[in-house]
């Protein structure tokens, strides 16, 4: 099982309808996840719009791949765009950047 770690950084005027955004996520969404091999899916969001996912999955490339694939997903992500600071406007599920597990404690 592969842990991810990623960051993305939410637009400081954004953060509350974020965070009202993801306290209602769509079902099909949450389900389009959980089949593409995303568990232990977690956000969190500091107050200067620093965002960190966490994920567990088999293979992470596969899984966004999954993901790349359902037409929920390029709603989800096209209506999300505006909430994030991404470069050269990328989708945040294209910009997001993946950290280096260097430490875990079993």
């Amino acid at each position: 099982m592969q842990r991810i770690c990623f960051l993305l950084k939410v637009r400081q005027d954004r953060l509350a309808a974020y965070r009202e955004r993801h306290a209602a996520v769509w079902p099909e969404m949450r389900e389009a996840l959980s089949a593409a091999g995303w568990h232990n899916y977690s956000l969190f969001l500091s107050e200067d719009g620093l965002l960190v996912g966490y994920l567990e999955t088999e293979d992470f490339a596969a899984a966004q791949a999954a993901m790349e694939a359902t037409e929920v997903n390029t709603r989800w992500q096209t209506e999300m765009a505006p909430f994030f600071e991404s470069p050269d406007g990328a989708r945040p599920d294209e910009a997001l950047t993946t950290l280096t597990e260097v430490f875990h404690l079993a």
